[in-house]
């Protein structure tokens, strides 16, 4: 019997940041190595993803997970106990096949994704590394450029904005401890700036960003280069921002509802819209512009949206049949990786390296209802990731994944690689990486 041959599985019931159940799961292999995970959940969430088992009923709601919790402890131990969690995509092709359905729906994404991150945890201990280098085998790593929630609106802070978040990405930083250092500075610049405007700094989102009430997206947008000016920073030199449109949740029969500015845009309008943002703030990632089946406008967005990093979230759930269809239609330039769309390890990491082979930045992200546990971290070390994005600086099941990146960087030292501005998606169509072109431009226009 092989050290990392899974002997026994066990799951249970936890809570995620915003309080709903969510799954856990231990893995314990016959060399006395053991691996725990519990996975989060989304709120954006679009049609093409995994899909999450609920109970239903009374309880909790009808949000609580005992019906994964059991398929953890049944379907899933039985596809699980004999398979060695060393060969991991082996193991996941278990998990899938005992599913049996393409996006997990009978057993649960959520029961799923707990049984495949807690095995890979278990095989890097069973070898006595971090998880990290588990992941990386003898490839390289490097520390991700990170992407920082400062303002939220959309389905994370009540619709304060119309569009999900306002972030920024750090990419004058020289280290990730720099990038994070800089990304806490525009935060508290930004709440100091709305305090000195009468604006409610109290109210914080699902991901830790700001979520004050404001007239307009743009008035989002000029908050936080505000913030950036307040925080010693250059907006568009040092810091530059980026966009998650999260236009699923804009969009219904009609149009693109802008409910906040009481305005009904056409597929063209949102993208001159977005055009319009990127031309007067210093924006290096636009995420989600259109919605998630709008290939056509995605395909015209992406022609137009030169100089811009274009990044797909709902438009390819981490799923590869998604991906290649993007692929071919030259749609986007940049992937959002998140494993809870996938439902295992080994199948978010086949979407992020066909991205990566097919000149796509992939960028890889938590979900709004996160837990305290920091494998993600680990993943985007180890997969090379160069860009992550988990939230704000402050909630512990945020800062949980920033802390884990900070004791990864310590923990190589000198060694430590960061992948910097360098990480933004550009690709051949775009002639300049994203933020060359956006410095360029918000150079231009001081």
């Amino acid at each position: 019997m092989s050290k990392t041959e899974v002997v026994a599985v066990d799951g249970w019931e936890v809570l995620d940041s915003r309080g709903t159940p969510t799954v856990a799961c231990e893995v314990r292999l016959a060399g006395g190595a053991v691996g725990q995970a519990s996975v989060p959940s989304g709120a954006s969430t679009g049609r093409h993803e995994a899909v999450e088992l609920r109970d239903g009923g009374d309880r909790y709601g009808g949000l609580g997970v005992l019906l994964a919790v059991g398929n953890v402890k049944g379907p899933l131990a039985s596809a699980a106990v004999g398979a060695d969690a060393a060969d991991l995509a082996e193991l996941d092709r278990a998990l899938r096949a005992a599913d049996g359905t393409p996006l997990l729906a009978r057993l649960g994404s959520n029961a799923v994704l707990a049984v495949s991150v807690a095995s890979a945890i278990a095989a890097a201990a069973a070898e006595g590394i971090p998880l990290y280098r588990w992941v990386a085998g003898n490839v390289e790593v490097s520390l991700p450029l990170p992407m920082v929630n400062v303002v939220s609106g959309g389905a994370h802070a009540g619709r304060a904005v119309d569009v999900q978040d306002v972030l920024v990405v750090p990419m004058g930083a020289a280290s990730f401890g720099e990038a994070l250092e800089w990304a806490w500075r525009v935060r508290r610049g930004t709440a100091e700036v709305a305090a000195d405007r009468g604006l409610l700094t109290a109210l914080v989102a699902d991901e830790g960003g700001l979520g004050p009430p404001l007239p307009s997206n743009r008035a989002a947008m000029e908050l936080v280069v505000a913030g950036i000016e307040r925080a010693g920073l250059a907006p568009g030199e040092q810091v530059g921002l980026a966009i998650d449109v999260a236009a699923n949740q804009l969009c219904d029969r009609d149009g693109y509802r802008f409910a906040a500015e009481d305005r009904l845009l056409t597929t063209a309008e949102l993208v001159d819209e977005v055009i319009g943002w990127c031309g007067d703030y210093p924006i290096v990632s636009v995420e989600d512009v259109l919605a998630e089946d709008d290939w056509d406008g995605w395909t015209a967005a992406t022609s137009r949206l030169r100089g811009v990093q274009v990044l797909g979230d709902d438009l390819f759930a981490t799923d590869l049949r998604r991906l290649e269809r993007g692929i071919g239609l030259g749609v986007a330039n940049a992937v959002l990786v998140k494993p809870n769309q996938n439902g295992t390890v080994s199948g978010a990491e086949a979407v992020l390296r066909r991205a990566r082979a097919a000149g796509y930045a992939p960028v890889v992200s938590a979900r709004s209802g996160e837990t305290e546990d920091a494998w993600l971290a680990d993943l985007a070390v180890g997969w090379g990731a160069g860009q992550i994005k988990v939230g704000s600086t402050m909630r512990s099941e945020r800062t949980a994944k920033w802390n884990r990146l900070l004791r990864i960087e310590a923990e190589l030292g000198a060694a430590a690689s960061f992948a910097g501005a360098g990480a933004l998606g550009h690709g051949d169509r775009l002639g300049a990486t994203g933020s060359e072109a956006s410095m360029a431009a918000y150079s231009d226009r001081l």
